[in-house]
């Protein structure tokens, strides 16, 4: 797992290109082909200064957002949603096809023997795998592991893709990646390089960095977005009860958006978040936190995983909820992330 890769594997990593996955172009439609629909050039560029750049995306779109877009009137929107529903379809499918259309799920490992087996191979693409647990208990480490994990040849249970980082809380290290590059026998400055970075400081600003990576994904493979965190500017921007309602739906709006993402690009994403202390836990609960976000975060999550510290530098992992795997738990030493055992 951890050999060194042979030189011309470490050029071809370096130079990740789109030919790279021709066989997987079927994943998503560039908008560009509503021209032969009859659609105006001009009006594809709108949608393209709205983020959307595939039909793909499009079709995730209410009409009512669309129409919203500067210049595209309820006629045009109309057009340019009947010309999408020929190229893309969005109809039913049978049990076989979803099968069939789960095989370019890619698994992209931990790093970890442990955490893999438990996650049964890895993160997934198409997937939100979501991270919470207090302070130091190994969130932010899983991150920068996988901004390397990502970059290994898909033979050694990588993703073969790029990487990118909305940091809302200013914990990214870029010299944190260094000695996991060197682990897995990677070129660091190669691996620095395929990774692209934004420090987000308002939620505003986070939607929009999320809208921004349409463009950057429909030209080259990506195969990780991750949010570190995901919540914490909202804690931040949206005070008191009052402010309650408002929060949430901002906050759907944006987990609606990484949901798209995931799918639109077959793309793995990973999103930390925090806890918060549950009042109502109980005097016989030992240690009575839960996850901040509510209901709307928990039902935008595929897998939500918990983080907890262990004895000393050990830390636990436990899927808490997902649709296909077993409660369970792994230990992990997380500085190296080297396996103990499993439980």
């Amino acid at each position: 797992m951890i050999a060194t890769l042979k030189a011309e594997e470490q050029s071809q990593l370096q130079l990740v290109e789109r030919e790279d996955i021709d066989d997987e172009e079927d994943l998503f439609e560039a908008i560009d082909k509503l021209i032969a629909q009859g659609i105006n050039a001009g009006d594809i560029k709108k949608l393209q200064d709205a983020g959307i750049y595939t039909c793909n995306g499009l079709m995730m779109h209410t009409k009512k957002n669309l129409t919203g877009i500067k210049g595209l009137s309820e006629a045009k929107v109309e057009k340019i949603c009947e010309a999408a529903e020929k190229i893309v379809n969005y109809g039913y499918i049978t049990g076989s096809d979803a099968l069939t259309r789960r095989k370019s799920v890619i698994r992209i490992t931990t790093g970890s023997q442990a955490l893999d087996e438990l996650l049964g191979g890895g993160i997934e693409t198409m997937s939100i795998t979501e991270a919470f647990g207090e302070f130091r208990s190994g969130k932010t480490q899983l991150a920068h592991t996988l901004c390397v994990c990502t970059q290994l040849p898909t033979n050694m249970k990588g993703g073969n893709g790029k990487v990118a980082y909305i940091d809302t809380e200013g914990t990214f290290r870029p010299d944190r990646i260094v000695p996991i590059a060197e682990r897995f026998g990677l070129d660091p400055g190669a691996v620095l390089d395929n990774i692209i970075y934004a420090r987000a400081y308002t939620y505003e600003h986070q939607h929009n960095l999320l809208l921004g990576l349409a463009a950057k994904m429909s030209e080259e493979p990506f195969r990780l977005l991750i949010v570190d965190s995901v919540i914490a500017l909202f804690r931040v921007d949206f005070t008191g009860r009052g402010e309650l309602a408002d929060r949430q739906q901002k906050l759907a709006q944006m987990l609606s958006r990484l949901t798209k993402i995931a799918e639109e690009f077959n793309v793995a994403v990973y999103m930390t978040n925090q806890v918060i202390a549950d009042p109502g836990g109980g005097v016989f609960i030992s240690d009575p936190k839960k996850p901040a976000g509510g209901h709307v975060l928990a039902h935008a999550a595929t897998i939500r995983l918990m983080f907890r510290k262990g004895k000393g530098e050990q830390r636990v992992c436990k899927v808490y909820d997902a649709p296909n795997l077993p409660e369970a738990e792994a230990i992990s030493f997380i500085l190296t992330f080297s396996v103990i055992t499993i439980l």
